[in-house]
This record gives C-alpha cells, sequence and structure tokens, in this order.
C-alpha cells in the first residue's frame, strides 16, 4: 500500500526522535514493542478516513479483518485496537505537519463549523463538554468547534487550526499566516482593519470584497477573480466533511474526535485529484507577476 509506505517512512525517522523527548518519572519500566507498528495503526486510522464507511467498528470487523488479514498479519482485536489508537494522536499530527503544502502565493481561507451534536442535545451532551461551545455560523447557531483552513490553488492545505465554535474567523488568522503566502483571499467575515495591518507587516495582502454599507474599492482584475473563485475552499470543506469524515455525533471522547479530525485532514492531502483552479503553472506564474 501506498500509504503504509509513506507512513513507515515517516515513522522511522520520527519515532525514535520523538521517544527521545518524553519524559519519564525515573522508575524503570519495561518497554515492551506491541503486535502491531505504529505505522500499522496509523495507516488502518487514516484508511477508515479515506474509505466510504461510517461506521468504524464496521470498517476494522467486516472490511478490513475479511479483505486485508494478509496485509495485517498481527492485526488486534477490535477492543484492543480502540484503547491503542490514542496514542497515535501525537504522530498522526506530526505526519500532517509534514504533508501540509507550500504556499504558492495565491491562498484562501474560510472556516467552517464542526457539529458535535444535535442542537436539542446540547444539555445532555457530556464527551466534548469544557472544550466545545455554541457558536454561530451562516446555517446558524451550533455546539462544537470551528476548523480553520489555508489553501493555495492547487487545493493543498497550507495551514489549519481547530478552535472552539465561539472564536471568531480572525482570530487565529495571524499565528496561521506565512510571510511567503503574498496574498489571502477571504469572504467579507473578515474584513478587519487590525488584521490587515498585521498581515501587512508580514507582507501578506487581505484581499476581501466590501460590505454594502462600505465604499467600494479599487481592485485588480486578477483580485477579482481569484475571490469569485473562492468555492475552491468550500469544495475541500464539503470533501472534508462528506468523504473523509470530519464532522459526526459519535465521538465518545476528545482523543477520538482529535484522531478523527487529523486522519482526516490527512486523508484529503494524500488525495491525487484535490479540487484546483483551472490554471497551468506557467499561466498562472505569468498572471501572478503581472499582477504585482
Amino acid at each position: 500500500m501506498e500509504v503504509f509506505c509513506d507512513v513507515d517512512d515517516f515513522c522511522a525517522v520520527f519515532i525514535p526522535e520523538w521517544e527521545k523527548t518524553l519524559l519519564t518519572d525515573g522508575t524503570r519500566k519495561r518497554q515492551r514493542a506491541g503486535r502491531m507498528t505504529m505505522s500499522e495503526v496509523m495507516t488502518i486510522i487514516i484508511l477508515f478516513q479515506m474509505s466510504h464507511h461510517r461506521d468504524f467498528k464496521n470498517f476494522y470487523i467486516g472490511y478490513l479483518a475479511h479483505f486485508y488479514k494478509s496485509a495485517f498479519p498481527n492485526l488486534l482485536s477490535y477492543t484492543r485496537f480502540l484503547e491503542v489508537m490514542p496514542t497515535a494522536l501525537v504522530p498522526l499530527c506530526s505526519d500532517f505537519t509534514c504533508l501540509k503544502s507550500e504556499p504558492t502565493g495565491t491562498e484562501f481561507v474560510d472556516s467552517t463549523r464542526i457539529k458535535v451534536c444535535h442542537n436539542l442535545r446540547i444539555h445532555r451532551h457530556k464527551t466534548l463538554a469544557g472544550l466545545a461551545c455554541r457558536g454561530k455560523g451562516t446555517m446558524g447557531w451550533f455546539y462544537g468547534f470551528k476548523l480553520h483552513l489555508i489553501v493555495n490553488h492547487q487545493g493543498g492545505i497550507v495551514a489549519a487550526k481547530v478552535t472552539p465554535a465561539n472564536v471568531h474567523d480572525t482570530k487565529p488568522m495571524n499565528e496561521m499566516v506565512r510571510s511567503d503566502m503574498d496574498k489571502l483571499y477571504a469572504d467579507k467575515g473578515f474584513i478587519s482593519k487590525a488584521l490587515s495591518s498585521e498581515l501587512q507587516e508580514k507582507g501578506v495582502t487581505l484581499v476581501t470584497n466590501v460590505r454594502k454599507n462600505m465604499k467600494e474599492k479599487v481592485m485588480s482584475l486578477w483580485d477579482r477573480a481569484m475571490l469569485s473563485r473562492r468555492f475552491i475552499i468550500e469544495t475541500i470543506n464539503d470533501q472534508l466533511k462528506n468523504i473523509s469524515q470530519i464532522e459526526h455525533s459519535r465521538h465518545r471522547s476528545g482523543h477520538g474526535f482529535m484522531l478523527n479530525m487529523i486522519a482526516g485532514l490527512i486523508a484529503y492531502q494524500l488525495k491525487d485529484n484535490k479540487p484546483q483552479l483551472n490554471i497551468t503553472s506557467a499561466e498562472f506564474n505569468a498572471i501572478a507577476v503581472m499582477a504585482r
């Protein structure tokens, strides 16, 4: 499997270095290797997000154990695998950091809601109590988190951050934006003089449309064209939710929520055909230079 090869190459470098930094209490403990390697555990978690299965139990018992037993000869029981899964959280986060795409100079930013339960069940929800919050989006009030994304024109994720639902879209932008992004295209919810000034200090220009009660501003044809193609990030959000399944209400722990989120982002990054603008590299570079 290509996924396993990529993950195994990553683990061969990351795991030894990670283990050197772990803190201990000074007592001597056994460190027996598990039946399954970390590479195998991470691969299974990612494969579930890449499949169209909605239930991990059916995926693990009814699909993986039947058709991929030869690929995973030391497959654990379902309940034991659930106990092992949280140990893969840190390696998965680091793997996603390595897989993130590079800025191309034209990036799109947006946030999407991540509901963890139906609004009628908010008062009974206990799994993510203290972490999730109520927030309001274009579709109304919800309970959960926000996923903030910055993607390039080729559909690759450049930066991602999860916040409680009551955090404003502009708040995490300063720490997510890099100086080599050049131009960042956003919707009207990101209009902020303070944010624009902060990003300008990094050499990044925030480009948005104006509200009805604001004066029209001069904008190049290139910027207008890119703003009209912001649908690319909305398409990515849709694929993350409906294909990679980063949003559902079946979480049983905070670790489970984060594993599902990170694995879904990795599964998207490993896709061959991502949503992207129909512009060749030569055309994009030529137009971008002219626009500057």
